[in-house]
């Protein structure tokens, strides 16, 4: 069977990943790459043996499939101009940077069918993995993401930045509509907010409590999740896990077996996948819509609280 054709539009930080992986993924052709800067998208090419495109058009006629990897407020012109000429796409987070457009592409894609899948790689984690294993009832999560500032995604705020990450998970994990929100947020480099608390009630019960910073000296991606039988605690970065339950009037502790893997590379290696078979993604345009909609009302509540 002849082998999917994936390229890369944008290869700055991420981009430049997305193409080191592509080319190391053997169920795939890494075909193409295309950057308005030429330079760069020619050095990154040469590297991992992919053309190098001039224009994007020149870039759709050599790819079946493609990450999108540009900045957040380029997705959407992006990711549709691959749709409508009968491309499967993954886009990185956040989808765009509004949902109607958003929606529009998911539309685009189940019209077409077409695979539109969306880069909330936590979810190829395979720490996520190990905690679904042991999910049941969640009835208080917390999770914190810090990170130094970035010299990229500058052009959003570290809701739709980084907390996003988390938004999109607790929704999986909980399956309910939210009832309620607060949230605060401070800008400190950038102009929108650097630094961002919600607090989260379901329609279940569930409550969530989603820290993240952009300005912080160290980096941390964990989650804690407690439900009636178990308290799940679970590093990303460092991809360990320990989960805590009661028994015989004692509490105890076990390692949360994990195999390690690097996230984006299952990812990646599931997007083909699903481009090859039809399979549904892990994070469709549809759920990744659901995780922009509570982080743009986020970031409406903090505006409106400064």
């Amino acid at each position: 069977m002849k082998k999917l054709r994936v390229g890369v539009v944008g290869v700055g930080h991420i981009g430049s990943n997305h193409a080191r992986l592509y080319a190391e993924i053997p169920s795939a052709e890494f075909a193409a790459v295309y950057d308005v800067d030429l330079v760069r998208g020619n050095a990154i090419g040469r590297k991992f043996g992919a053309t190098p495109t001039k224009s994007l058009d020149e870039f759709i006629e050599m790819v079946d499939a493609a990450s999108v990897a540009t900045p957040t407020n380029t997705h959407y012109e992006i990711a549709r101009s691959l749709l409508e000429r009968g491309k499967h796409v993954l886009v990185e987070k956040p989808i765009t940077d509004n949902t109607g457009n958003a929606s529009e592409l998911a539309d685009l894609a189940a019209r077409n069918g077409l695979i539109l899948q969306v880069g909330h790689v936590e979810r190829f984690n395979p720490v996520l993995s190990a905690l679904e294993k042991h999910l049941t009832h969640p009835r208080f999560i917390e999770a914190h993401r810090l990170s130094p500032y970035p010299d990229r995604s500058t052009d959003i705020g570290v809701v739709l930045d980084l907390m996003i990450h988390d938004l999109e998970v607790i929704l999986h994990f909980v399956r309910s509509p939210v009832q309620s929100i607060d949230a605060v947020g401070v800008p400190v480099l950038s102009r929108a907010e650097d630094i961002a608390n919600a607090r989260l009630r379901f329609e279940n019960g569930c409550v969530a409590n989603v820290t993240s910073s952009r300005i912080s000296p160290e980096r941390m991606r964990k989650i804690r999740v407690f439900q009636e039988d178990a308290y799940l605690s679970l590093d990303y970065q460092n991809q360990t896990g320990e989960i805590y339950r009661r028994g015989g009037g004692r509490i105890t502790r076990d390692k949360v077996e994990i195999e390690r893997e690097e996230p984006l590379k299952r990812q990646l290696a599931s997007f083909i996948e699903c481009a090859t078979t039809g399979r549904e993604p892990r994070v469709s345009g549809f759920q990744a819509t659901a995780a922009l909609e509570l982080a743009v009302e986020i970031t409406k509540r903090i505006a409106s609280g400064a």
